[in-house]
């Protein structure tokens, strides 16, 4: 297994002149060759050297998505400090003390997040940096001479000779998953996971070099970090990032403007896209009728495949959905037409892979199987062969920072992770997620009741938008919110609920039937990734 920044070494050799980071929108844009990007990193280091910094020491970054927070990155790996990554979405009293728990003594930070972070008491650190420019914002007297000093030094010339790279079980990253007040869970990853995540995507799916994509997720989230930075840009890949906020008219300029080889997202993006502009079409009773046959369907299904890779902007080979399960008819749709569709399974404390797999191999309605470096194992099945997801492997982080009684509990006695999932495992590796064990509710019958099972039936249904089941006083809830651009009337969009309540428990059994609809007038508090926040609605 090679570092990471070992591969980063050949892109710069190798393709110097060509782009590696761009802005694609934004004030302030930037851009980096390959050279460009090899020259800034040695730059930033020889900032750190000058404010005193040792291997080891804690680095923050808190900002949107831009060129300059992968080059600050990207610097802090290859000084061999240790990067914290802080969501730009946690509130400002949070990262002010998530910056306290791990000890950070440099911030780099964006000017969204320090609109709102400069009220409040920061914890003592030697510097806050720009991520705009990397200018100094505050900092010790010290630190403000080493940097004026340091704005003088031109940027390096010189032949680039690579990096030095480091002990693949060095501490590189403390990811927090939480900005909440508790006991904060900062994962720490090494070099190994990253390194290993980034070759699995190499040799999964290939990329070649002068290839595009988008980064749309945070890049303070291991999904986006991973899939849409590390492993693209360790292929010789230019990296697009959208530096303001991604609404639907900018992300589908930029996607066609940039014509990305892959495209990284969750499921509600593409479901969105099924519901609105493909299932009008494909569930025409006639498109239905000639939708398996031989000749005809085959040249409908090509031609939805074709306007599915145009809005994508042509060039897609690759389209990666995790987080959260898809939704099963839009799988099928997509699986028919022979999209690139993979569904992936991975988390946090993984960096983040678990299962994935190839477009022409990927099992239906599965997380991909179980990637190379890594183990999965299902504990206490039960009939059905569900049971826990438990793993261990190259990719696993080593435990939270500062909190080892959540290390404790996370582990089990030989070594396996909890990933607190419910799955089963078939022959050929592929992982099947049923749900977390935390949301699985116990019917009376003592049946076990997975409610993601249910949503996705529920989420199919053109009137709805997102859905959610709940249990409450021993029934179980729908609580839905409806997509009332395809009705506002309230006594129809009543009826219209009573009638899918109706086709809804035809189709589950009598252990799991719901018992009411709840209509929500606006939608569901969401994660940074997406996911609804479960626990506010129960």
């Amino acid at each position: 297994m090679q570092h990471y920044l070992a591969h980063l070494d050949g892109m710069i050799e190798r393709y110097p002149d060509r782009l590696a980071l761009v802005d694609y929108a934004g004030d302030d844009a930037a851009q980096y060759t390959f050279e460009q990007l090899g020259q800034q990193i040695r730059h930033l280091d020889l900032l750190f050297e000058r404010l005193g910094l040792q291997a080891g020491d804690k680095i923050a970054l808190a900002g949107r998505n831009c060129a300059n927070w992968a080059v600050a990155y990207l610097a802090i790996a290859a000084y061999r400090g240790v990067i914290v990554s802080i969501l730009q979405d946690f509130v400002a009293a949070d990262i002010s003390r998530l910056l306290e728990h791990s000890d950070t003594k440099v911030l780099f930070v964006g000017p969204y997040v320090w609109q709102q972070l400069k009220e409040e008491k920061l914890p003592d650190m030697d510097a806050v940096l720009s991520l705009t420019d990397f200018s100094m914002i505050c900092g010790t007297k010290e630190a403000w001479t080493e940097w004026e000093a340091w704005k003088e030094t031109p940027v390096s010339t010189e032949e680039f000779t690579g990096f030095c790279t480091y002990n693949l079980d060095d501490l590189v990253l403390i990811n927090y998953t939480s900005g909440s007040t508790g006991n904060p869970k900062g994962v720490m990853l090494t070099n190994r996971s990253l390194s290993n995540n980034i070759e699995i995507g190499q040799e999964t799916l290939p990329a070649l070099p002068g290839e595009k994509v988008v980064s749309m997720l945070p890049l303070a989230h291991m999904y986006g970090q991973v899939c849409e930075l590390l492993y693209p840009l360790c292929s010789g890949c230019t990296v697009y990032f959208l530096s303001r906020t991604p609404t639907p008219a900018i992300l589908l300029k930029a996607l066609q403007d940039v014509q990305p080889y892959s495209v990284v997202t969750v499921p509600l993006v593409i479901e969105k896209i099924y519901k609105k502009h493909i299932a009008p079409v494909v569930n025409k009773r006639n498109i239905r009728f000639w939708w398996h046959v031989p000749i005809i369907g085959d040249i409908i299904r090509a031609k939805v495949k074709y306007n599915l890779k145009r809005t994508f902007g042509g060039k897609l080979r690759y389209f990666l959905c995790g987080g959260a399960a898809m939704d099963e008819d839009v799988e099928r749709c997509l699986l028919d037409v022979h999209f690139p569709l993979i569904v992936g399974y991975g988390m946090t404390e993984c960096g983040p892979l678990i299962g994935g797999d190839t477009p022409n191999r990927f099992k239906a309605r599965s997380g991909g199987k179980t990637v190379r470096g890594m183990e999965v194992r299902v504990a206490e099945p039960n009939e059905n062969g569900v049971g826990e997801l438990q793993v261990r492997g190259d990719n696993l982080f080593v435990g939270y920072y500062k909190n080892e009684e959540a290390t404790r509990q996370a582990f089990t006695r030989d070594g396996w992770f909890h990933t607190g999932d419910l799955g089963a495992v078939d022959k050929k590796k592929n992982i099947f997620i049923k749900g977390r064990i935390k949301t699985m509710i116990l019917g009376a019958t003592g049946q076990n009741i997975y409610p993601e099972d249910i949503e996705s039936r529920i989420n199919s249904e053109a009137i709805v938008e997102e859905s959610l089941v709940v249990e409450r006083e021993g029934k179980l809830v729908a609580l839905i919110f409806p997509d009332r651009n395809q009705d506002t009337e309230e006594n129809s969009l009543r009826k219209k609920m009573d009638e899918l309540l109706r086709r809804l428990n035809d189709m589950l059994p009598s252990y799991s039937k719901i018992h009411h609809v709840e209509i929500m007038e606006k939608e569901f508090d969401k994660t940074p990734k997406r996911s609804i926040k479960r626990f506010l609605y129960h």
